[in-house]
């Protein structure tokens, strides 16, 4: 088995854009069955919009703008990076913070029309993930967070993609017998992303904590309206299953003393709960 630890730097911008962003910057550390750093890839790409990096970029990568001017086009170098991960035999797994890697590099992979199939059918391990859950953690860390709560010193700069694939290694090795390796999955598209599936749990979270069973409408109709674009029908389904999926709330104990009348969206949604009860032909479904 070998295991690529990748990491990629993107050009992300301030302002809103038809123009995706691309990925600018690939960097991968190979593991072997030991664990043991065997052979590293670093690239620049110069994308095709925006090749003027922005002052955000460059300050939070410190990459130089003369390095993305004089770098070859996405095709060169993930040509480049398919041939260096093909150098040595055997299977490989993708190791990654975080699901970002993958998926920004299928997106460039399908907006330069290139073949696909090896990116989406590669298992990822998302470590970041798999952190969590060997600490007991629900909240995300940073690799550098992660590395300081294993007492790892960090090496390099942050924000550099082989740097940052260096320090996820060390990560990877010093969690590795604590992993569920069967974790690694082939990419699955997504068409939210985690900001949207936060928004979305709070709102069950919050329909419950006012005591109202939480539905995808009442969600909708108090919660997520004007928070979450849903022009692609293809979201809505993926939000609604994940709201579907989500395990039940726990609802406060009521109170002995009356409770102050609810207002805004919690009166709204206590009105929409209890019509529902009444008429459950006319009201929302579960």
């Amino acid at each position: 088995m070998n295991y690529i630890v990748l990491d990629i730097e993107f050009n992300g911008r301030k302002f809103a854009s038809p123009h995706p962003m691309e990925v600018i910057e690939i960097g991968a550390v190979r593991l072997d069955d030991s664990l043991r750093d065997t052979d590293t890839f670093s690239a620049f790409i110069k994308p095709v919009y925006f090749a003027k990096l922005n002052s955000f970029i460059k300050k939070k990568t410190g990459i130089p703008q003369e390095s993305i001017d004089t770098a070859a086009r996405f095709p060169k170098i993930i040509a480049d990076f398919r041939a260096w991960l093909d150098a040595k035999p055997g299977p490989i797994t993708f190791v990654v913070w975080g699901g970002e890697d993958i998926k920004r590099i299928v997106q460039d992979v399908r907006m330069h029309k290139l073949e696909e199939t090896y990116w989406t059918q590669t298992p990822s391990l998302d470590l970041l993930k798999g952190f969590l859950l060997t600490q007991g953690l629900k909240n995300d860390v940073s690799v550098e967070g992660a590395l300081e709560m294993l007492g790892i010193e960090a090496s390099g700069a942050a924000h550099r993609a082989l740097d940052d694939a260096k320090m996820t290694a060390d990560i990877f090795r010093a969690v590795y017998d604590k992993l569920d390796l069967t974790l690694a999955k082939e990419y699955k598209d997504m068409f939210s992303n985690s900001k949207e599936r936060r928004i979305v749990r709070a709102a069950a979270k919050s329909l419950a904590a006012r005591r109202v069973v939480p539905t995808w409408e009442l969600a909708m109709k108090h919660y997520l309206d004007g928070k979450i674009a849903f022009e692609d029908p293809r979201k809505e389904a993926e939000l609604r299953a994940y709201f579907d999926a989500l395990p039940e709330f726990p609802m406060p104990a009521r109170a002995e003393e009356p409770a102050a009348e609810p207002s805004g969206a919690l009166a709204d949604a206590s009105a929409d709960a209890d019509s529902e009860s009444a008429h459950p032909h006319n009201g929302p479904t579960a």
